[in-house]
């Protein structure tokens, strides 16, 4: 069953390894946060990912948190290389956990990629989608609730 509406962001501790640098929970703390689920032979991440890098680059500097958590569909996609390779090609520079357990994928009930999990700035899950229809729905739920977050610290 997927994760519902209002539930508490899960724990992201279970990921093999992190890129861009290491994963502080605490940080995550009154922030409203973006998990992103994709992988390196995801040809809908790959398609994605620009809009998903100017959705970052437009709302971080306002207070949103974004965690992107590789998940490999075959085994091919547990090469790390690869995984380095797509972060260089389209500048994530936010913090990438690779999850080749699937451990962050099963604590986040989530089978796909890509997928996107927002959490509002008091740790509850606020959106959830996956493929790229649900990746066009992404935009006007984010931008929602950061105005919200905003609002909420004026």
């Amino acid at each position: 069953m997927p994760m519902r509406l209002g539930t508490p962001m899960p724990d992201l501790s279970g990921a093999t390894e992190w890129l861009n640098g290491s994963l502080q929970p605490e940080e995550f703390k009154g922030a409203p946060t973006l998990v992103h689920f994709w992988a390196v032979s995801c040809h809908i991440c790959h398609e994605t990912m620009p809009d998903l890098i100017r959705y970052r680059d437009e709302w971080i500097g306002q207070g949103l948190k974004i965690v992107g958590v590789h998940m490999p569909r075959q085994e091919s996609d547990t090469d790390i290389e690869k995984v380095k390779q797509d972060i260089n090609t389209y500048g994530i520079t936010h913090l990438v956990g690779v999850d080749n357990r699937h451990t962050v994928a099963s604590a986040f009930q989530n089978e796909y990629v890509p997928a996107f999990f927002l959490f509002d700035h008091n740790g509850n899950l606020y959106f959830r989608a996956a493929g790229d229809k649900g990746f066009e729905r992404l935009k006007p739920k984010l931008d929602s609730m950061m105005q919200d977050y905003l609002s909420s610290q004026a």
